[in-house]
Order: structure tokens, then sequence, then C-alpha cells
């Protein structure tokens, strides 16, 4: 495996004023850093990938959907923003030589409500209408993209790893797959080894290793053994990354419920992250191409 840390460990959004993150996870002895896209205008993605190619380090992507950017919404301008951002970060993933974007495709973080069958089906028509558009220009640009559940608190459209199946199956083309992301799962899922059995080595694209509590990992209650063993038992040798909040936004703060530091400081969040990642796991660096 290997192991990654996200940008948003730091800084929230993440710039090209930021570049210095890259070596400083490659010096923390990360194999990828993962940039989280919040403002496609404020990275230079040339710089980013020929700094990153110097130092010897991967990156993959993931994605930030706030309000305007919901393929479910009702309003029609709202689902063309988000397919035109999926769109968007599937070629800086290209363009970066990332294998993955992912993130909570389907709506915005932070829409939760009830709402009548009728209208949880329309949206749901909604989102699997883009999400087989997009999934098609992802296989055209040889990546694939990753739907992530989130846990209740953050979405009412897909919670757990069954719901995001039937998405897939209902989609139906083989460049959709999963991100599972623990700390959700250690929400949503009754048994989160079984989940990753469940999903197989087929879909799991990514994985974002996540404390109970969003903190360092191996700090909290996670069940990190049986994680270790489902991961190697499908055969999973992709990336395991870090995505935590260090200095979130006013909108990302509200929306991932995050109110409190979640670790003495953002550096020693990823070293010991990244201690407990090595000793967990057993790392090979034939995951992601160079």
């Amino acid at each position: 495996m290997l192991f990654g840390a996200s940008t948003f460990i730091w800084v929230s959004p993440f710039s090209t004023a930021n570049i210095d993150l890259l070596a400083k996870v490659k010096n923390m002895g990360y194999d990828i850093i993962e940039i989280a896209v919040e403002d496609t205008r404020i990275i230079d993605w040339k710089l980013i990938k020929d700094t990153a190619r110097d130092l010897d380090l991967k990156i993959t992507i993931s994605g930030a959907f706030g309000p305007e950017r919901d393929i479910s919404s009702t309003d029609p301008a709202f689902r063309e923003i988000g397919k035109q951002y999926i769109i968007d970060c599937i070629r800086i993933a290209q363009q970066m030589d990332s294998p993955v974007f992912g993130g909570p495709l389907y709506s915005a973080v932070g829409k939760t409500r009830i709402v009548s069958p009728e209208q949880k089906k329309q949206e749901r028509k909604w989102c699997v209408d883009i999400l087989r558009e997009v999934s098609q220009i992802a296989g055209d640009c040889g990546v694939t993209l990753g739907l992530e559940p989130l846990n209740r608190f953050e979405t009412d459209m897909v919670n757990t790893v069954d719901q995001a199946l039937s998405i897939l199956d209902e989609v139906g083309n083989p460049n959709l797959k999963i991100v599972l992301d623990t700390f959700h799962s250690n929400i949503e899922e009754k048994d989160i080894p079984a989940t990753i059995r469940k999903i197989g080595k087929d879909l799991l694209c990514h994985v974002q290793g996540n404390e109970s509590d969003r903190g360092t990992p191996g700090t909290g209650h996670l069940e990190w053994q049986g994680i270790q063993e489902a991961l190697t038992e499908i055969g999973y040798n992709g990336a395991v990354v870090i995505e935590t909040f260090g200095q979130p936004s006013k909108e990302l703060a509200r929306a991932a419920c995050i109110w409190r530091p979640l670790a003495n400081s953002a550096d020693e969040l990823a070293e010991e992250g990244l201690a407990f990642y090595q000793k967990m796991f057993v790392p090979t660096h034939s995951a992601i191409n160079a």
C-alpha cells in the first residue's frame, strides 16, 4: 500500500501559495499528497505537477461539494455546475496522473432533509443520469471515479456501502467505483471489515483511513486490525490516505461538523498518523503509477 496525506490536514482551500506542503509531506515520509480541489482557479497545476515530480511524490485528487455543486439538486443550474466541476476535476486528475477522483459525487455535503419518496426518486434519477455521463468521460481520460458514502449527519443520500453499490449498479459503468472513508463507515456500517470484503478488490478504488473521531489514526476505537486483515484478504494495494481537517473554512467546518481541534497540531497528526500506518499496514510501492 501507499500512504497519503490530504491537504485538508493543513489548509482550506489549497492554493499554489501552499506549494511548500508538497515538500513537507514528502519529508515526513508519505508517498502521496491528496489535493482537495475547492477552487480550481487558485492552483497552478503545471507547477504542482513539476514540483511533485521533482520530489518523487504522487498526487491523488479529491473533491469538495458545496450546495452549488450538487448533481441531485432541484436547481438545474446547480446540477450543471456540479457536473462541470466533476468533469474539470477528472481532467485535473488526468493531468496530475492521479488514478482516481473521489468524493461524495452525488450531492452537496451537509444536505440532510426528509423529503417525499417522489422527490427522493427524482433526485436519484438526476444523480444517476449525470454519473453515467461523467463516468464515461472519466474512462476516456483513464481516471476512476470514486463514490464516497458519508455519514447521516453529512448527507441523506448515500450513507452506506450498500447504497453506494446500488448506485453503481444503476449507473452500470466500470469506471465508477467506491471510496471508503473509515470515519463514515464507523458510524454507518455494522462491521467495517465485512463491508470491505463486500466491496471487494474490483470495486474498492481508494481508502481514506480516518480514525473514529477524525483525529490521529490509532488513537480512537476503530477496528484497525480487522480493517488491515480485510484489505489484505481482498488484495487491495491502493492508497490509504489521512483526510481530516486542521484549518477548515467556515463552510467546510459547518458541513463536516468540525468544532474543535482534532490534534495538538496538523504536523503532529500527520507524523503520528503515518507512523501508525507504517506499523499497521505493510507498504508495497507498486500501487499507483509514477
